[in-house]
């Protein structure tokens, strides 16, 4: 048996979907601490019932865990042991619990994880892309402007080609025709109701994809896991400059009137920019010293 340790804040990850993936260690702990902080108290009961697990639930979610964080903190000082879970999964990935975890860092309260499912790293491993380096990017954007410029910076990524997203079922067929409107080169592995009993993987080119999920029929139910995997030449492997890195300087300086550290901040919130913030300092000392020497 693990003796639980007064005072300390436990990350615990709960199934998400069969809950026989629960680990011994992760029941043993929510078994034995003063307190289980969850996402959906509802949600997590029901799991603590079939884990034939008693203790004092409260709500940890994302409208009031910023207002709970100081509840929490006050209890850990005082030896109590706390236990934060989501409703499936691993806390902090796409669901709360950062926002206690950061407090208890910064208050020196111990934090300890009790590993177990992540949606995410399930999808990764039953996708049979190069897992070498991924990225993980929460949820997929919703609005069009926003998937362009998530799809712009996946292809300028210079360390990996894979990119994870979970995805709503009520928008997962709107997310496959922006691939294919916008003929995005890649490979696709879309995992649905992992570890449940009608868990089903659709792979392929995002065509590919939408017709298997046409074919499937009644596809927005359950939640969904997006990997895409872009193809080597659809990446951007260099930066095509349109302006010189000065005359983007110059401008901002004239038009603003800043001091040369303010335009280069402002040059790299600039959609328009190319250049990297080391080439841009670069380009401003280029500018001092031509200053210099037409005095």
């Amino acid at each position: 048996m693990e003796s639980i340790q007064p005072g300390t804040l436990y990350v615990v990850s709960t199934p998400i979907g069969n809950y026989h993936d629960m680990s011994p260690r992760g029941i043993e702990i929510l078994n034995s601490v003063d307190m289980i902080a969850a996402e959906d108290t509802r949600r997590t009961m029901i799991l603590l019932n079939k884990l034939g697990i008693r203790n004092n639930l409260t709500s940890n979610h994302n409208y009031n865990e910023f207002g709970r964080k100081k509840q929490f903190i006050e209890q850990l000082k005082q030896g109590k042991s706390v236990a934060i879970v989501t409703d499936a999964g691993t806390p902090c990935i796409s669901d709360p619990g950062n926002i206690l975890i950061k407090e208890a860092i910064n208050e020196n309260i111990k934090v300890v994880g009790i590993p177990g499912c992540c949606a995410a790293i399930n999808a990764l491993v039953v996708s049979g892309f190069d897992l070498r380096s991924f990225l993980f990017c929460g949820f997929f954007p919703r609005e069009n402007s926003e998937k362009i410029k998530a799809l712009d910076k996946m292809r300028h990524e210079p360390q990996t080609r894979t990119f994870v997203f979970y995805e709503s079922p009520k928008r997962i067929m709107k997310t496959m025709e922006f691939l294919i409107e916008n003929n995005v080169m890649c490979s696709v592995s879309l995992s649905n109701d992992m570890t449940k009993r009608y868990e089903i993987t659709f792979r392929g080119s995002p065509i590919d994809v939408k017709t298997q999920l046409e074919k499937k029929g009644n596809y927005e139910k359950g939640e969904y896991v997006l990997i895409i995997e872009l193809q080597k030449e659809y990446m951007i492997t260099h930066s095509e400059h349109i302006f010189s890195a000065e005359s983007f300087l110059v401008d901002v300086i004239v038009q603003q009137g800043c001091t040369m550290k303010e335009a280069i901040k402002q040059v790299l919130e600039n959609e328009m920019n190319t250049y990297s913030k080391n080439e841009l300092y670069s380009a401003g000392l280029h500018l001092k010293e031509l200053f210099n020497n037409s005095r």
